[in-house]
């Protein structure tokens, strides 16, 4: 894995290799496609704590504690939920995420970017598709992605788990081989690397999205669009089909 100091992180890439012969480019969602200091989670991680002390009649530092306990034992709060009191995933998704969106604003230089890069794109996030869709939506990159791929998709099962990456492959056709995904969490990109997968990591600040970095990494990125960009260059250089 490349130091994320380095300057060939932020737009200037290795050669491609097999950047130059992929078909499929899966992007994670949250402090992906947009900065992670817009700090959305922190709204989410409120919402979280709200549902649990109303669904388990508890104050909400009780309900904290349980949120802490249930992503530890079984990775996110609502699978926790889910297999603990049997909670509606549908009811816990449409209130945790029904947020004030207004800290994201357009990326018309990422809305670019993606225009100019070859192959098909898909979003692939332990969130829910309604949320996908309104964050895209606000950020004004709807269009180019031709699924979503989320918790429910997934059978409720979380990112890292390997099951929903291969999943995922399966119902879009993906070839591993051909694909790249990108991630703000490091530990996400294990699954990806170990099918064959090329790994970019979008540095975060965040402990808990840095955690888990390794050779699985190819790619370290401090500013996606740059980044994208500078394969998009290289590619219609070479003559890459779009």
């Amino acid at each position: 894995m490349r130091d994320p100091s380095s300057p060939t992180t932020a737009g200037t890439p290795d050669a491609p290799g097999h950047l130059g012969l992929a078909e499929t480019w899966i992007f994670d969602l949250d402090n992906t496609l947009y900065p992670a200091r817009c700090n959305l989670f922190a709204a989410i991680d409120q919402r979280m704590g709200e549902f649990i002390a109303g669904a388990m009649g508890v104050d909400i530092p009780a309900a904290k504690a349980m949120q802490k306990q249930f992503f530890e034992r079984h990775g996110t709060t609502l699978r926790g939920l889910m297999h603990e009191h049997r909670i509606d995933p549908a009811d816990f998704l449409a209130y945790v995420h029904d947020i004030d969106l207004s800290p994201l604003k357009p990326e018309p230089r990422l809305d670019l970017a993606l225009a100019r890069l070859p192959g098909r794109k898909v979003i692939y996030t332990n969130g829910s598709t309604a949320h996908a869709e309104r964050v895209l939506g606000r950020l004004g990159l709807r269009h180019h992605f031709t699924a979503i791929h989320d918790i429910i998709a997934a059978d409720f099962v979380p990112k890292p788990h390997p099951e929903p990456y291969l999943d995922l492959c399966a119902s879009q056709g993906i070839d591993p081989a051909r694909a790249v995904m990108v991630e703000d969490m490091a530990r996400n990109l294990k699954p990806a690397h170990d099918m064959g997968m090329t790994t970019v990591w979008v540095v975060s600040d965040n402990d808990w999205a840095r955690a888990g970095q390794g050779d699985h990494i190819h790619h370290v990125v401090t500013d996606l669009a740059a980044w994208l960009e500078s394969i998009a260059d290289r590619r219609a250089e070479a003559g890459a089909p779009r």
